[in-house]
């Protein structure tokens, strides 16, 4: 399980070992994988993307490990794709900007298409929204997911007023916030991950910005409103498969295995950490459907419960519900579900 403990990303690491332990556990419940004991190995994706590549490749070399999952960057997907192909399966259940077609990669996190999409009109139906400033983290997911935007942008009739793409870790977010107050904008689109986005709330809430524009992240999750503080998170929306707050079977289950297993201390539950319980979940199902751990060769149209409800997973795509929040404190106001673009 490739999860960051450092870096921007490291506010999920908590709760996505924790998740991660969960998973192994119900797995296990169910008589394992093909039969044998599910074991997890986490391995830190917050380093360097050469570095996680490094030391998944010398765990599969050394026969430690038979699949890889976990939540983490688009930049750190691509290190480990070479090293992964044709020797072990790899889930990626982290949002992403879509087209992945790599061997032995499955993907069944959110794509633009529909998360950010439906999104933009739905704020533009409801709440007029129509000019935009767009701030990402330098780095593959935000400068791919900006492209799709544009085009969004020209089908909705909707103005890009303004945008910045900043180093990942080490941005002066005042400055930021300044310049979308500058450019008139109804609202920011953060492409930001983690602590990013939680510094960006926090310059928001310090000079009052939440009174002049309304902000929308597909990549904000329970543990980033407690890292920002209730005060920093007015008038944010956000649009994602998963939150801590949905009614649901599938979803309150969840919620009730979790604290069976780490107690009411255990570190929030998060969107972001389900998608831990995601990918081995999607590994599991895909194995016992091919019966051999390799040369998975997915099943078209392939479907499952999950947390999520029902997912049905492509090759190269993955259809699931995804909803769009308004922060409420420390916690998720679900308002719809989103029609896919």
């Amino acid at each position: 399980m490739v999860v960051p403990l450092q870096g921007p990303g490291g506010v999920f690491g908590p709760s996505c070992e924790a998740v991660s332990q969960l998973v192994a556990h119900d797995l296990n419940a169910a008589g394992g994988v093909l039969g044998r004991e599910v074991a997890i190995e986490v391995v830190d994706g917050g380093a360097e993307p050469d570095i996680v590549a490094g030391r998944i490749s010398e765990l599969v070399s050394k026969g430690h490990i038979d699949a890889v999952s976990g939540w983490h960057i688009s930049s750190v997907r691509n290190a480990l794709a070479p090293v992964i192909a044709a020797r072990v399966p790899y889930a990626y259940p982290a949002l992403y900007e879509g087209g992945e077609d790599r061997r032995d990669i499955y993907c069944c996190g959110e794509t633009p298409d529909g998360q950010i999409a439906p999104a933009l009109r739905w704020l533009r139906d409801n709440l007029g929204i129509r000019r935009w400033f767009i701030v990402g983290d330098d780095y593959v997911w935000p400068r791919s997911s900006m492209a799709s935007v544009r085009r969004y942008a020209g089908e909705l009739n909707l103005d890009i007023v303004g945008g910045r793409f900043v180093d990942l870790g080490s941005a002066d977010m005042a400055e930021v916030v300044r310049a979308a107050l500058r450019s008139g904008c109804d609202a920011v689109l953060m492409l930001l991950v983690g602590h990013d986005a939680v510094e960006f709330n926090r310059a928001c809430a310090a000079q009052g910005a939440d009174e002049s524009f309304v902000r929308f992240s597909p990549l904000m999750d329970e543990s980033m409103l407690l890292a920002s503080g209730d005060e920093a998170t007015r008038r944010l929306f956000v649009a994602a498969s998963y939150f801590r707050s949905m009614v649901g079977a599938g979803s309150m289950e969840l919620l009730d295995r979790y604290i069976d297993l780490h107690g009411p201390g255990a570190p929030p539950l998060s969107g972001i950490a389900e998608s831990c319980y995601e990918g081995p979940q999607l590994l599991a199902n895909l194995i016992h459907r091919a019966g051999r751990l390799t040369d998975l060769a997915p099943a078209e149209g392939m479907a499952y419960e999950s947390p999520r409800g029902t997912v049905e997973f492509h090759p190269d795509f993955t259809v699931q519900p995804v909803h769009l929040a308004v922060a409420d404190g420390f916690d998720f106001d679900v308002l719809t579900t989103l029609a896919r673009h």
